[in-house]
């Protein structure tokens, strides 16, 4: 067999710097073009706005003016009379806020139309613009992610890890929820440890964007050798943003003390035999179908390993039954710290 020559290597080397400058300046185009087009839809939507409450620009003159753009120039695109009055509400609902509307131009429209239209506060629409813009989600991924609740959840899971009187990593908070959302993987009610393992593989890209982009998959039933016996993580992962491993143990029954020493066993194995020099200590995540808060924070108190309790649920949420207990819960954290 013959041996690639060193030309033909540096050549494929100079391919691929091309290829990736291409790409590169491809993407700094369409980043361009996308700031352009919705600065563009905020001046319309700014004038419209003006035009409604000065001269009292109602439906009609709204339609007439669409109908004009679309004869007078009809290689124009995207600007029907529903789209005028989407521009005119884009504009009046981040115009006040200079540090979100700054954000709103380095996503496209449709991601745009999505947040301003279904979230309700500024707290909601900075925290999908934020998660889009970090995550990279696709118009049907930030569906999913304001379908189940993300925003919610993760208000729920800084409370809660707020309260627990025990110092975590720094930035832990942030990457890591109280509540996993596993609606993808189609499981029955009644079903096992194996049968949620092998579905969380089956579906593992779904999984990460639920847990956040920069988790990567390691393996599953991740063995560790300890003594002469053969120990297996039920899904390993590393996290890119904290540098650290992070081993998830998956319990389909409500959470139990007893679940801390295993996890415990697993995490101090990574760190003496897997972990390297320049990373962070290894990351536990208990997944259990339900959870006691106050079991649970008795149990961490004195855990000296990074650990956090997790619940997951097979089925979507409910937005308000979830902003109820939200409120519930800053009552009472509130009343806690007084």
């Amino acid at each position: 067999m013959s041996k690639k020559s060193p030309a033909h290597s540096n050549a494929q080397e100079d391919f691929a710097h091309i290829l990736h400058t291409i790409q590169a300046t491809r993407a700094k185009v369409f980043q361009q073009a996308n700031t352009a087009l919705m600065a563009l839809y905020w001046e319309v939507g700014r004038l419209l706005s003006e035009k409604v409450k000065q001269q009292a620009w109602g439906k009609g003159v709204v339609t007439a003016l669409a109908s004009y753009i679309t004869a007078t120039d009809p290689s124009i695109k995207g600007f029907s009379d529903k789209n005028l009055w989407r521009m005119k509400q884009f504009y009046e609902t981040y115009q006040a806020d200079e540090k979100l509307s700054s954000l709103v131009r380095e996503l496209p429209w449709t991601h745009n139309t999505i947040i301003f239209s279904r979230c309700k506060t500024n707290e909601e629409r900075a925290y999908y613009l934020a998660q889009c813009v970090r995550e990279r989600y696709s118009s049907r991924e930030l569906e999913r992610q304001i379908d189940a609740a993300q925003f919610e959840r993760a208000v729920a899971s800084q409370k809660k890890l707020s309260a627990l009187p025990r110092e975590f990593p720094s930035g832990i908070g942030q990457a890591f929820k109280d509540s996993y959302v596993l609606e993808f993987l189609g499981l029955p009610e009644d079903h096992s440890e194996s049968d949620l393992q092998k579905a969380l593989v089956r579906h593992m890209k779904t999984f990460v964007l639920e847990l956040g982009r920069d988790f990567l998959f390691v393996d599953e039933q991740y063995r560790l050798q300890v003594g002469n016996q053969d120990f297996y993580i039920d899904l390993l992962f590393y996290h890119r943003g904290l540098s650290a491993l992070v081993a998830f143990e998956l319990k389909i029954g409500k959470f139990s003390p007893k679940h801390m020493g295993q996890l415990g066993f697993y995490l101090e194995a990574l760190d003496r035999d897997i972990k390297k020099p320049h990373e962070n200590p290894s990351i536990g995540v208990l997944l259990c179908r339900d959870k006691d808060d106050e079991v649970v924070e008795y149990a961490l108190s004195r855990n000296l390993s990074p650990t956090l309790v997790a619940e997951y649920q097979l089925q979507l949420p409910d937005k308000k039954l979830l902003q109820a207990r939200l409120h519930e819960l800053a009552e009472q954290l509130g009343e806690n710290n007084e």
